[in-house]
């Protein structure tokens, strides 16, 4: 099996991610920051340990780590719980649906106004951001990487917008952490949201959200924190104030471990990463019937294409035929398939990380050239 798939999810994890789910398993089962005895206090040393290796990763010290199930409930928590009636709001055409969806919420439900940049060229700038502001603008949220073409936006020079506009400043790290260096606290990002289970490489079931001042954003989940206990108002002070219930303990540990990993490996991995890419970008070339939606000039591990005359599903399940895996359709990514001409036919993506090898690559555009060939 070829697995391109890692925008959805990694498939292939390092051994020191699964020796750490069973070690997990077998001494990190207590319930942290609830109960305080010996096997709770461990654990709750587990979740400490990985809030901070997170930081160290990101650069971002001064920061708060919140967990939570996945990105889009961080991207959640980050829109919801920084929403002001009456407000305005710049993001862009090429975000998911996590925050597509969700600021529509809010246009809806408080008055918010929302305004879709859609990009002259492969990523919003920050000009074009810098055009849209408004008196009452009070958040920018941009994605880091495309999660269908493969465009990195430049999170600094947008960040640079705050030193003359005051607003809060969301980017969307789901295809970006652990393929690229982030520098958060150089970027003046106030939430990163992050997928621990695709460029971290752990397990499913948790996202985070890095935050710059968590005191300020209001909670959109209630109930149990371990944490102030006696009051039945919500608390909001401390980034355990926003993980209500118990906390996915074995998926947070699995992501240290992953962390660990990238950290150790990073310049490899990147080295990797960058190969496979060239690679993709000159496979695609002069391929008759192929239609490309990305910038060769910008695209990092995601690349999106058709063949013509054909839906994307088509050409998907002809490569599954060959034990290729890829994804096809929206991609949760409606305003980008707008751009791109494509809601009808949706497109194919390819997503890969450091586990993929040149010779995979050559098999995936071996077997391609073989559908086109027999179409002639």
């Amino acid at each position: 099996m070829i697995y391109f798939d890692n925008g959805a999810t990694s498939f292939i994890k390092p051994e020191c991610v699964k020796k750490a789910v069973k070690n997990a398993l077998n001494n990190y089962t207590g319930n942290a920051g609830r109960s305080s005895h010996e096997i709770a206090k461990m654990t709750a040393l587990q979740v400490f340990d990985t809030r901070e290796i997170l930081k160290k990763f990101l650069s971002a010290k001064n920061y708060d780590v919140i967990f939570t199930k996945n990105c889009s409930e961080a991207l959640n928590l980050a829109i919801l719980g920084s929403a002001k009636r009456g407000g305005h709001i710049i993001t862009t055409t090429l975000e998911h649906n996590s925050v597509l969806r969700t600021v529509k919420y809010l246009e809806n439900n408080f008055d918010v106004e929302v305004t879709f940049i859609d990009p002259k060229s492969s990523a919003v700038s920050a000009k074009e951001i810098f055009q849209k502001f408004k008196p009452n603008t009070y958040m920018v949220i941009v994605n880091h990487i495309s999660n269908v073409t493969g465009a990195m936006c430049d999170i600094y020079e947008i960040g640079q917008l705050k030193k003359i506009k005051n607003f809060l400043y969301l980017v969307d790290g789901a295809q970006s952490f652990g393929h690229t260096k982030i520098d958060l606290t150089k970027a003046n990002v106030d939430f990163f949201t992050l997928a621990g289970h695709k460029g971290g490489l752990s397990i499913t079931g948790v996202g985070a959200l890095i935050v710059k001042n968590v005191s300020g954003l209001q909670p959109i989940n209630y109930g149990g924190t371990g944490t102030d206990s006696i009051n039945l108002i919500q608390p909001h002070n401390f980034s355990e104030d926003f993980e209500v219930g118990t906390l996915p303990i074995i998926p947070i540990i699995s992501l240290k471990a992953g962390v660990e990993y990238l950290i150790k490996n990073f310049d490899e991995i990147q080295k990797k990463e960058e190969s496979l890419d060239k690679m993709f970008i000159e496979g695609f070339k002069n391929l008759p019937k192929i239609i490309t939606y990305f910038d060769e000039q910008n695209v990092h591990g995601v690349f999106s294409f058709n063949l013509n005359g054909f839906s994307s599903e088509v050409i998907a399940d002809y490569l599954n035929n060959y034990g290729i895996c890829v994804r096809s359709g929206l991609h949760c990514a409606p305003l980008v398939h707008k751009r791109l001409k494509t809601t009808k036919i949706g497109a194919v993506r390819i997503s890969v990380n450091f586990f993929n090898t040149l010779d995979e690559v050559k098999e995936f555009f071996a077997v391609l050239i073989s559908l086109i060939d027999n179409l002639k």
